[in-house]
This record gives C-alpha cells, sequence and structure tokens, in this order.
C-alpha cells in the first residue's frame, strides 16, 4: 500500500491495520430532494483480500455529477478475513460474508440516506472485481443488489479463490508457520492469540494473497461450475480489463526488476517457473513460449509480451471466459477495454506503461474533479476531465437502467454473439473480439495440449 501511494504521489494517511473494521462511508449529493429514491452504487475496494479501505476512493464527485448514492464498504481482511482450517471448524470467507452484511445494511438503511433500495449496482476493482463477480454467484446475496460491476477481477482470476482442499490445507500451514502454531491445534491457538498478534500475523505474510474458499454456504461449489451450470443471480453485468493490466504497479509488487532495460529470451522459462501468479502446467511452458515469444529476441519486445502474458493469464482471459459464461446464461453483459494512461504518471512510471492496473480509478470517481487528499485523485488534463465525466456517466447509466448508454456518448454494444465492446480511450467507440487469438489459444490450444498430455501419461501408465 505504501508503494502504491508512492507511485501515485499524494499525500495519504495510512491507517494502521484493525480488527475493527466494519465501518462504511456514504457519499449524498448535496442537493438531493427529501424522499428521493436515488440509484445506489456500493463499491469494494481492493488489495489482494490482505489490505485496502474505504477511503482510498473518495466517492463525492461520483455522487454529485451524477445525482447518485455512493456507499464505499470495508470487510475483514487477511487472516482475520479468509483464514480456512480447511473443514466445517472455520470456513473462512468471512471477509465476503462482511459484504453481504454490508449489503443487508443497504437494504435496510440506504432509504434514510434517500437511496432505492431496489436499485443498488455493486461495483469493484481488482480484489473488489472478484468479490463482485463472486457476490453474483453466492446465493446468500440473492435479492441484495440488482446490477453488477466488475474492473480487472472475476470469480475465475487466478490466485483469489481455491477450490481445492489441498491448496486450502497449503494456506492452513503457511499460516500456521507464520503464527508459530502447531498445526493439529492451529485453530485453538490462534483463539489464545491478541488482536495485535492476529493483525501483526497478517501484515507479516510474504505471500502476497490470502484466497476465498469454497466453503459451502457463500460459495456452494467452485465457480467455474456455477456459471457453466447457469446458476447465478440474475443481473446485467458490466466487465471491464485496462490494456496493461501487469504493466507497472504489479510488477513492482512482485520484485520483478530490470524491466526498463528489457529481458533475454533465455531468461524467459526460467522466470516463468519462478513466478507463481502464471499458475501454469510445466510441461506447456514451452507452447506458451512460443505463443507469445516464438517471432522476436528484442529483449524490449519480450519485455512486452511478457507482461502482456501476465496480464492475460491473470485479468484478460478470466474476464473474457467469464462475460461468455454470462451471456451464455442469457443475461445482459458490457464488456470495455481502457486504453487511457493517466497524465499524472508522466514521469512516476516508464513510457512503455499504458493503461495499468487500477488507471481506470480515476475516471470512474471524478478524480479531475476531487480535492487533494485522496489516492485516486489528479487534476488532469481538459481531456481528461470530459473523459472522466463520460465514464461516470456510463457507469451512473447502467446503475440507473442496466444499460451503460445514453445521449451524448458513444454507443456501448452488449457483449452478444460478435463478443461487441467499448473501447475507452480519450474517444471512445465499438469493437468486437478483444484479444481473439490469444483466448482461442488459451481456451482451446492449451486445453487440448493438457488433455493430449494426460491421455499419453495414462497410456503410459497402463503400458
Amino acid at each position: 500500500m505504501k508503494q502504491l501511494i508512492k507511485i501515485f504521489n499524494v499525500e495519504f494517511t495510512l491507517p494502521s491495520m484493525s480488527e475493527d473494521c466494519l465501518y462504511l462511508n456514504v457519499y449524498t449529493p448535496a442537493d438531493r430532494k427529501k424522499n428521493s429514491k436515488l440509484p445506489v452504487m456500493v463499491f469494494i475496494h481492493g488489495g489482494g483480500l490482505v489490505m485496502g479501505l474505504a477511503s482510498m476512493v473518495d466517492g463525492s464527485a461520483l455522487s454529485a455529477y451524477e445525482n447518485v448514492i455512493v456507499v464505499n464498504i470495508q470487510y475483514r481482511l487477511g487472516i482475520l478475513g479468509f483464514f480456512s482450517s480447511g473443514d466445517t471448524e472455520v470456513r473462512g470467507n468471512f471477509g465476503f460474508l462482511d459484504q453481504v452484511a454490508a449489503l443487508r445494511w443497504v437494504q435496510e438503511n440506504i432509504k434514510d440516506f434517500g437511496g432505492d433500495p431496489q436499485s443498488v449496482t455493486i461495483f469493484g476493482e481488482s480484489a473488489g472485481g472478484v468479490s463482485v463477480s463472486l457476490q453474483i454467484l453466492s446465493p446468500l446475496s440473492k435479492g441484495l443488489f440488482h446490477k453488477a460491476i466488475a474492473q480487472s477481477g472475476v470469480a475465475l482470476l487466478p490466485g483469489l479463490m481455491i477450490s481445492e482442499t489441498k491448496e486450502v490445507l497449503l494456506i492452513r500451514d503457511l499460516v500456521a508457520n507464520i503464527s508459530g502454531c502447531n498445526v493439529p491445534d492451529l485453530v485453538d491457538c490462534l483463539k489464545q492469540k491478541s488482536e495485535d498478534d492476529i493483525v501483526a500475523f497478517s501484515e507479516a505474510m510474504k505471500f502476497g494473497v490470502l484466497p476465498g474458499c469454497v466453503d459451502g454456504e457463500f460459495l456452494p461449489k467452485p465457480a467455474e461450475e456455477i456459471l457453466a451450470g447457469k446458476e447465478s443471480n440474475n443481473v446485467p453485468f458490466m466487465i471491464g480489463v485496462n490494456n496493461h493490466e501487469f504493466g507497472w504497479i504489479l510488477p513492482m509488487a512482485s520484485n520483478i526488476s530490470g524491466l526498463k532495460e528489457g529481458i533475454e529470451k533465455k531468461e524467459i522459462e526460467s522466470t516463468m517457473r519462478a513466478f507463481p501468479l502464471l499458475h501454469t502446467v510445466s510441461n506447456i511452458i514451452p507452447l506458451i513460449i512460443e505463443e507469445y515469444f516464438g517471432d522476436t529476441n528484442d529483449p524490449k519486445e519480450i519485455r512486452n509480451r511478457f507482461l502482456e502474458l501476465n496480464g492475460d493469464i491473470i485479468f484478460v482471459i478470466p474476464a473474457l471466459r467469464t462475460a461468455q459464461y454470462h451471456r451464455d446464461s442469457r443475461l445482459p453483459v458490457y464488456f470495455y477495454e481502457f486504453q487511457h494512461r493517466p497524465s499524472m504518471f508522466h514521469d512516476s512510471k516508464p513510457d512503455f506503461v499504458k493503461a495499468d492496473h487500477g488507471d481506470e480509478l480515476f475516471f470512474v470517481f471524478g478524480g479531475p474533479f476531487l480535492s487533494a487528499g485522496v489516492i485516486f485523485q489528479s487534476a488532469g488534463t481538459e481531456e481528461e476531465k470530459v473523459l472522466s465525466k463520460r465514464i461516470m456517466r456510463y457507469w451512473a447509466n447502467f446503475a440507473r437502467t442496466g444499460d451503460p448508454n445514453g445521449p451524448g456518448l458513444s454507443d456501448w454494444p452488449k457483449y452478444e454473439e460478435d463478443e461487441d465492446y467499448l473501447e475507452i480511450n480519450l474517444n471512445q467507440k465499438p469493437s468486437h473480439k478483444l484479444k481473439e487469438g490469444r483466448l482461442k489459444f488459451w481456451t482451446i490450444t492449451v486445453p487440448e495440449k493438457i488433455t493430449k498430455m494426460m491421455d499419453e501419461k495414462k497410456d503410459h501408465t497402463e503400458l
């Protein structure tokens, strides 16, 4: 988080982590009429389920310009929010349950702030987008919201959700190691720890994220099974990615160095094998190298494609697959690719970085119109002010009607069989079949290769 604040070059006081965290912020238009029933937009922050807070974003500009109620919520993070013992003793997913509790609070109380409890849109970015996507799949959330927006994060994103017991137990063992507890009595041992101890353990975690899991309650079965079975909550869904999701913020957080100089081709395989976020089967790494790097030896081009590869695996392909699942369920889906690099990064990020992870938040929350002291704030250029107003209008239109389109905006087609989507830059325009070749590679070529290898292994074993 401190690294994030440094890159954004803002004066922001970072509060200490605390178990006492279940608060929310409500932003209302100053001139709202008495007894008004305004659309409600509930934002879920990101941070890998281990960090973040509601006050990372300021909802006042979005609320004022679009005449909506904005609610920013918090939820338990790290061990407090997502530790699971791998059985029914400690199921996990407490942070997701906190989000459900916040949505229930909105249903019961938002009318007192001029909001309409029957017009609630949840939206989130990164782990917040994953959270939004999971709330669509959870039976506990049914009826608590009516539209959803997932920015740079969906339930199929690798690393933030685990469905296999062995993965849950691996995380359990890591928590035991950090806390100094023995695995057999881990739960009882953790119960004896103080709040400060638990918070310290969460802050000491070096494995980046503490994922959610299939707990049988919030998430009855793996996300892909729910999606394939067309069992999700029936709400209009907006999904989007940025065109350089792994451009700078995430490589820096992952301690990947030397990007400015480029990457030698001989280093690619070892880098991929050492990088856990790729979650690839080692035997298909040569296939991936051929797909992404086969026709170049230029170190800077190899760097660019390495960053593209990570962005594809972690964000873009899961988002496109999620859009396809919801489309096939006959639910309204709108997809976007955000493409504008904010001018505020002209001297803090290298020139090769385009629209990085999180960059759209400056425009969704009206960053050019906010006062200093919040992370996603920047004076911006005149063109960026126009862009921010358009994005706020798209998002708020969707919150009002389930359709982002409206007067004065470029047409945004639904994501249907032609896989249409909106390119969001200083100018916006419809396009179709985002990353068609890469999507085919990951959804057809790679599964076929894995199936072939498994069949060959089976035949060899039988022999």
